[in-house]
């Protein structure tokens, strides 16, 4: 009190210290990390990603699937959602025309494919999660084969705990016999498949009930062998340039098919696979033989086509391992080998 006045000093101080407070909801709200657990969701396969918004099978296989567009929540924005993810969703699942539900969780993956845009890059950029089974086309002519582009796909699939499975396309035009010649020996389940004639009845039992990815170089003939496995697919398909020996790419995006109980799952055509994500270690289990040549090299060998005394070099300089294979590895080696990463 003031001895001029009855009158408190501060009008307010009855009040107590509330009064001063600016009303602002939000910005009193306490925050918190707690989410959603989202009960209500359903189970959902992502079959193609289109510029953040993504296509979900929902109750994959159940009497009531249904096919869905959805968008991701916004605390997975961090997180790369591909085809082959199984998803927990909520909101309207009906499949209705314009309806949008929503992706709230990546359930765990068992398998995750992943390249680089090089081997210098280590970024590494998911291509597909949840496959259980690699198809690797390539052409016995026209365009040339690269079985080095093999190698590569064996790294990664072999890395990504996934099973390859080689499909030669084009036999009716070339004997096949010299490009299957370099993978002597690495035990890999290999398909024959004329340009008239591709083995779809056969190759579509042998992929049922499991998620394929079907990788390979741009004019090999991947897309017309999905669309013989999946006749509704539709997939574009092109030629081969003539002059350059290149195809032209026709799939630019990753598209999954139901393919019996399962799935195939068809990815744009590339000319490159990088592996600089893949550790040094993971190239040599990639090829059991020369990984067993490689027990005899001296500690601390680089396998490389200039290591003194390397088992592996002086193996294929016997004729006992194929050496272009030896020099498929040592490239890759040369390329991803970092001094830290020995």
């Amino acid at each position: 009190m003031s001895w001029l006045s009855d009158e408190p000093d501060d009008p307010y101080e009855e009040y107590g210290d509330s009064v001063r407070e600016r009303p602002n909801p939000k910005a009193n709200r306490p925050r918190t990390k707690i989410r959603p657990e989202h009960a209500d969701s359903v189970d959902g396969f992502v079959t193609a990603v289109d510029r953040g918004r993504y296509t979900v099978v929902v109750r994959d296989g159940q009497p009531d699937e249904a096919i869905i567009t959805t968008t991701r929540a916004r605390e997975l924005r961090k997180q790369a959602i591909v085809a082959g993810d199984r998803v927990d969703v909520v909101g309207d699942t009906s499949g209705d025309e314009g309806t949008l539900s929503r992706i709230v969780r990546i359930q765990p993956r068992t398998t995750v494919l992943r390249r680089s845009a090089d081997d210098s890059d280590e970024f590494e950029r998911v291509i597909v999660a949840n496959a259980d089974l690699m198809l690797m086309v390539v052409a016995a002519r026209d365009p040339e084969p690269r079985p080095r582009l093999v190698h590569r796909y064996l790294v990664a699939a072999y890395d990504a705990g996934i099973t390859p499975i080689l499909v030669v396309t084009k036999t009716d035009l070339a004997d096949p016999a010299p490009l299957l010649a370099h993978f002597e020996g690495l035990d890999i389940e290999t398909w024959r498949s004329r340009s008239d004639d591709p083995p779809a009845a056969a190759l579509r039992e042998r992929l049922d009930s499991h998620v394929t990815v079907a990788v390979g170089h741009s004019g090999v003939g991947k897309s017309t062998l999905v669309n013989a496995l999946v006749p509704e697919a539709g997939r574009a398909v092109g030629h081969v340039n003539a002059v350059t020996g290149r195809g032209r790419h026709t799939s630019s995006s990753t598209q999954s098919y139901r393919l019996g109980s399962g799935w195939v799952i068809d990815t744009p055509g590339v000319r490159s696979f990088g592996l600089g994500h893949i550790d040094v270690a993971s190239i040599l289990k990639a090829f059991p033989d020369i990984q067993a040549a490689s027990d005899d090299c001296p500690r601390g060998c680089t396998h490389l086509a200039d290591a003194p005394d390397c088992a592996i070099q002086e193996a294929a300089d016997r004729g006992e391992l194929d050496r272009t294979r030896v020099e498929s590895v040592q490239g890759l080696l040369g390329t991803l080998t970092v001094e830290d990463r020995w």
